[in-house]
């Protein structure tokens, strides 16, 4: 296989790659977005009402807007273990540590044109971190609220939230605490 890098930025690049399919004679070319992966936490807490999720506002700037989302992050750290990535995310974004995590999903964000694996975590019995973080850029005019989970699917699909991890995140949560799906070994094998 020949690979081409055509653009290389600061996180993300524009690959070109020649490939042959499996019992095929002809090679392919296809370019995508080379992304390192990521991973995005939903940060449970429990209250006398059920539980509450964790949001914050960040402005994305591709699509012009503030977005509740839920913390997330670059596996950019060469070698970083998604977990230990999740962590810091929750840490630096939220000011929060956990002492229950959970993987609720593994997904390809866009497989057709985007390199990108996401891990979403499930994070509970969560504490104030210690860590001192200084909030820059995008994340540094970031607003916190904490709003029961069955508003956050209200939100979404009212067209509230609009961010694709934290409406997967959110709604796997939901599932998971339903019992139709498996809270995972935050160790369980990475996609990749």
């Amino acid at each position: 296989m020949n690979s081409e890098t055509i653009y290389e930025g600061n996180v993300f690049s524009f690959v070109s790659d020649e490939i042959r399919l499996s019992g095929q004679d002809k090679v392919l070319r296809r370019e995508y977005i080379a992304h390192p992966g990521a991973v995005a936490i939903v940060p449970l807490r429990e209250t006398e009402n059920g539980p509450e999720v964790l949001m914050l506002s960040q402005y994305r700037h591709p699509v012009g807007a503030i977005l509740w989302e839920v913390p997330a992050g670059l596996l950019d750290k060469e070698g970083e273990d998604p977990l230990l990535a999740a962590q810091r995310e929750l840490a630096e974004e939220a000011g929060l540590e956990a002492k229950t995590w959970h993987v609720l999903i593994d997904q390809f964000s866009s497989p057709g044109c985007l390199s990108e694996s996401l891990r979403i975590y499930l994070a509970r019995d969560l504490t104030e971190s210690s860590l001192e973080y200084e909030r820059t850029e995008e994340e540094a005019d970031m607003q916190y609220r904490w709003i029961p989970l069955t508003q956050a699917v209200a939100e979404i699909h009212a067209g509230y939230i609009h961010n694709a991890t934290t409406i997967n995140g959110v709604l796997a949560a939901v599932s998971a605490l339903a019992g139709y799906g498996e809270l995972r070994d935050p160790s369980a094998s990475w996609l990749r």
